[in-house]
Formats: structure tokens, sequence, C-alpha cells
């Protein structure tokens, strides 16, 4: 039986959900117009959370400063976002798909994933697809794209074809044909560095990456991410439909000290390393963090410890560090001597909505290009370890004796 994967995706989901509400109290549809959510409508520093299609047709684009956007289009629509509302939006949106079928993913606020395979019976792919994506926009108000195909890498990348209120189709036939000739950056997971490495060696098309041998790619990119990036160019991908939140309940690291310390900036900047290590163990698991603790263990053993509920859940290190550094100076009088220093991160969440606010922040890019730079350095670090155990590692028969 041909697995059936449909990916759902809700067009320009926050500036659709807004449009819904201000329609539904009788104003205008922003959809129609050149408009943009932010943070603050009357601060010209906030940054655009999402922006309509006639905005995006003249050059303005989501994570824009407004002051930017007021510059292309002076008579340009700014709303502020509510973030209730778009819960409620997003839970509709997530019900309706869940009729269709209870083997659900929800991906983020406003996509998921449902596996079809048992459901579609003798119909159609297509015709369910729609009628999905007509109920939605029916029943809430708003239009998605849905993606069909064997699997989720080519179901999501379908849906990221030609928008909005559409059903496209990437069946594994369809790959060289539909997939193939579009830009290395369309490929799911490949990011701007990676781009410009590919770029650089000619490499400009997902079939340019599905031409290439895994050993070649892993040149470029590392092993690790090769083998990702050989099985995703060429369509596969066998990764279920995960109907609940895995594993994790919560994250931590500590550093214990080779002799006790008591000086601010050493005990500062232990608690910056595990900071480090515990943001970076959420973005590569894809969670953010709701509840930041920290604790501090004397020379007698004795512990003092202190948590912290966020405001919106986040996976920013700055934001993690920060939290800690305010609680360290309630638990340590800055004079006793240290044995370790911990830090933790719980209540925790795939949801990716929450975080919009926090691009009112002016440093905000810069710390999430700081995190990139640490992910990728990390990422390298992992991947040149397994390429030198690889290399010190006999073959199977060479270790056996066989000859």
């Amino acid at each position: 039986m041909r697995r059936v994967i449909f990916h759902i995706d809700v067009n320009s989901a926050f500036l659709s959900w807004t449009a819904v509400k201000i329609v539904m109290e009788g104003g205008a549809d922003i959809r129609l117009v050149p408009s943009v959510v932010s943070g603050d409508p009357n601060d010209r520093r906030s940054i655009i959370a999402a922006a309509s299609i006639p905005a995006k047709k003249i050059g303005i684009r989501a994570a824009m400063p407004v002051s930017k956007a007021l510059r292309i289009y002076p008579s340009l629509t700014i709303v502020r976002g509510d973030w209730e509302w778009y819960k409620r939006c997003s839970e509709g949106f997530i019900a309706v798909c869940r009729s269709y079928s209870p083997v659900l993913q929800q991906f983020s606020i406003d996509e998921c994933f449902i596996d079809m395979t048992c459901r579609i019976g003798g119909k159609d792919p297509v015709e369910v697809a729609t009628q999905l994506k007509d109920e939605i926009r029916t029943k809430l108000g708003f239009t998605v794209n849905v993606g069909v195909g064997s699997n989720k890498l080519l179901a999501k990348m379908a849906s990221d074809f030609e928008k909005p209120d559409k059903v496209h189709t990437l069946w594994e036939s369809e790959v060289p044909e539909k997939m193939w000739p579009l830009g290395v950056r369309d490929l799911l997971w490949v990011g701007k560095k990676t781009e410009e490495r590919l770029v650089t060696y000619g490499i400009r098309t997902i079939g340019d990456i599905a031409a290439l041998s895994v050993g070649q790619l892993s040149r470029l990119v590392g092993h690790k991410y090769a083998l990702q990036l050989h099985e995703n160019a060429n369509g596969r991908d066998d990764s279920p439909v995960e109907t609940e939140v895995p594993e994790a309940k919560s994250y931590s690291a500590e550093r214990t000290f080779a002799k006790d310390l008591s000086d601010p900036k050493d005990i500062d900047k232990a608690l910056f390393n595990v900071a480090c290590i515990v943001a970076h163990r959420i973005r590569r698991d894809d969670f953010r963090a709701s509840t930041v603790s920290m604790f501090v263990k004397y020379m007698d053993f004795s512990v003092a410890q202190k948590q912290t509920s966020l405001s919106q859940p986040t996976d920013v290190t700055a934001i993690i560090l920060n939290e800690a550094r305010r609680m360290l100076t309630e638990v340590w009088d800055g004079v006793t001597p240290l044995r370790q220093v911990g830090l933790g991160v719980s209540k925790l969440t795939h949801e990716t909505f929450e975080q919009m606010s926090l691009f009112e922040d002016p440093k905000m890019e810069y710390y999430r290009e700081w995190d990139r730079r640490y992910d990728a350095d990390r990422a390298a670090a992992e991947d040149a370890r397994l390429l030198a155990y690889e290399r010190k590692t006999p073959p199977n028969d060479e270790k056996n004796g066989d000859n």
C-alpha cells in the first residue's frame, strides 16, 4: 500500500487570522491590501511578523523593520498581533485536520501532517485534499495549502509550491520533474550558509545535490548532514507521522570545578558554558522552553536553587543565560566559594508562535545569528569526530581477521 501523507499549511497565518477577526468585527479585509502584523504598530522599530500577499508583491517581508516597510509603502496597513486569538484559530484548524485522520503531527501553530494511508480508501487523494482545504476556508474563514506526497518530506515540499489556497502533489515519480529543478535553498532544512557553500562549488539545484555521492557531499558539509541531504534531495524520507510530542521533559547541564571558585567572572563563564549547551540541545531537538532553573553547590555540598517562568517559550541562549544570571544574584552572595553550577530548562513545546514578540528586542537577530553559528560549529565538531572515528575503525573483515 502506497503511503499517502498530507501537509497542511495556513497561508500567511498571523495576517490571515488577524484579518478573519477584523472582518468578523465589521472591518475591511486586510488581506486584500498591503498590510502587516507587528508587535507595536506605533513603533517604527518593530519587526514585521507577517505580511499580506499584496505587501509581499511590493517587497515587504516578515522580519523586516516596520520603518523600512513604510519607506517602501507609506500607506501600509499595520496591525498588532493577538496571540490568544491565534491559539483559537490554530485549535480550530487542527480540529478540522484531525477529523480527516487521527494520525496527526502538529509541526507548528499553523501547519501539520496527517497520515491518510488508511483513510483514503479508493478516493483520489487530490479530491480529498481539496475537500479538506475548502472545508477549512468555509468553516474558519482562512485558506491553506495542502501538499500531498508519499512521505513527509515530499508533502511538505509540495505545500510550498504556488500559493494561496492550492493543492499540490509530489510523489516519488514526480521528483525529477517538480523538485530537482528547484534551487538548493528550496530543499527542506537547507539554510543560507549551506546554500552559499554549495553554490560556491557550482551546486545550484536540488538535482545537483541528488547527483552527488554521499562522499562528495561529506567533503562540503560533513558526513552526518551529507547523508540527510542526499536522501532528501532524492525524495526519500521514512520518518513516521508522530501523534505525540516525544521524549524529553527537561534539559540540563552542570559544571563541576577542579577547585572551588569564588571569582564572579569565573562563575559567569561557567554559567555561560552550560547555558550554551542546554540551549543548543533544545534547538537541536526543535524545542522551546518556558521555565529556566539554576543551582549552585557549595564547598560543603549544600545546594541553593531557583526557578523562573518565562513570558514566552524560547530557545535563545541569551534569554536563558540572562535569566540564569538574574537568579544567580538571588542564590549566591558573590563571595562564598562554589563547587558546582548548573542550569536546566523545562515546560517544553514545539510551537514557535510565542516567539514572535521577541523580535521587538533590537538585539534579537544578533542573538539568533550567534546561536546559528554556535550550532553550526557544534555540528562541524561532531562531524569531525565521527569522521576521525571512521578512519580509525578498521573494516569488519579486518577486525575479524578475515582475508
